[in-house]
């Protein structure tokens, strides 16, 4: 896939000139970091216009339904899952890669965590199980395409099959329910703190060390530097390999804390679940300014697109609208956010 051009880069080194003593690439001081940033400020406002665009659509649609505090809570919830997968894809993305398996690891990593052996040692039995599955599937992704040197996409695609297939082979193609009451607990209404579901601060603790880890952190920098342009990233001293591992990993943690995530939700372990998160959480970093080619994007942005597919789909479910329509209308704003993109490529290179 093609590079960005360098002007459009954000905190990424200049493609292709390393020149002076070795140090890791820093970001262009001035005008062009200032328009980066502009542009980031401007596409986030921008998607909170259409979050109250479609707020307002719900208002008058639904308005009993939609605006009632319950259903608030409920997208919220449902956001959380695919938001803390969403925060681990979009560091991968960034740093140049792709991760087609964050489903699959979602749903070993609840089925793991959900057998009765595990069930036996209660709640931290429960999260430990689904936090180590995730990170070591991170880990043989990570190693694959950082050390095996395999490309992202078929690393990642084989990790899909193999993770799905041992889900299956685990549960035999049954779901397996959730006896540890404490687990239950944290799904219900009593447990939720000033008014907010226990998830949605999960959610918001993981986007808070996202975000601090992107921007305020060495590996942050790292990582937009190997996404700009990775041999420039070695030139100047940043073991790439070594990098591409950590994201890696960190995509996998996020699959296995929102797999415990998942768990507290529907009460159960089963093959299915995360079916199609790969594509809502690529989806939602991309209309929050994620380039595909990796080198920019922001936590921030991701959050925003993943709130809006959950509000979309919340409004077409009250409204009893058709799931076809729903894909057509989130196909829709992709397409409409990677032409933004281009644009605003185009932009910065003149």
């Amino acid at each position: 896939m093609t590079q960005p051009a360098p002007s459009a880069q954000h905190h990424g080194p200049e493609k292709g000139t390393v020149t002076g003593p070795v140090s890791a690439p820093t970001p262009e001081k001035g005008g062009g970091l200032r328009a980066l940033g502009l542009r980031a400020d401007v596409r986030n406002l921008s998607l909170l216009g259409v979050l109250a665009v479609l707020v307002a659509v719900g208002g008058l649609t639904e308005p009993d339904a939609f605006l009632d505090t319950g259903n608030l809570q409920l997208i919220l919830t449902q956001s959380s899952v695919i938001g803390v997968v969403t925060v681990g894809m979009t560091l991968v993305i960034i740093g140049g890669g792709i991760d087609l398996s964050v489903g699959a690891m979602v749903a070993l990593a609840s089925v793991w965590a959900t057998t009765l052996a595990t069930q036996d040692f209660g709640f931290a039995g429960i999260l430990f199980t689904a936090v180590i599955v995730g990170l070591a599937a991170g880990l043989v992704n990570g190693v694959l395409i950082a050390y095996g040197r395999l490309v992202p996409f078929i690393a990642t695609l084989a990790m899909l099959a193999s993770a799905r297939g041992l889900a299956l082979q685990i549960t035999d193609g049954r779901t397996q329910i959730v006896t540890v009451q404490s687990v239950l607990d944290l799904g219900l209404p009593d447990s939720y703190v000033l008014g907010i579901p226990p998830l949605v601060l999960f959610f918001a603790a993981v986007t808070v060390i996202g975000w601090l880890v992107l921007n305020r952190t060495t590996f942050g920098r790292r990582t937009v530097a190997i996404g700009g342009n990775a041999e420039a990233a070695r030139l100047a001293g940043i073991d790439v390999r070594r990098q591409r591992l950590y994201l890696y990993l960190l995509s996998g943690l996020c699959c296995g804390i929102a797999a415990f995530m998942l768990i507290v939700l529907s009460g159960s372990g089963q093959n299915t679940n995360g079916n199609l998160y790969e594509l809502d959480a690529i989806a939602a970093a991309i209309i929050g300014g994620t380039l595909l080619s990796g080198g920019r994007g922001t936590i921030v942005g991701s959050v925003l697109g993943v709130l809006v597919f959950t509000t979309i789909t919340n409004i077409f479910a009250l409204n009893n609208l058709q799931s076809d329509v729903q894909q057509i209308a989130k196909g829709a704003i992709i397409v409409a956010a990677v032409l933004v993109q281009r644009r605003t490529l185009r932009g910065g290179e003149t």
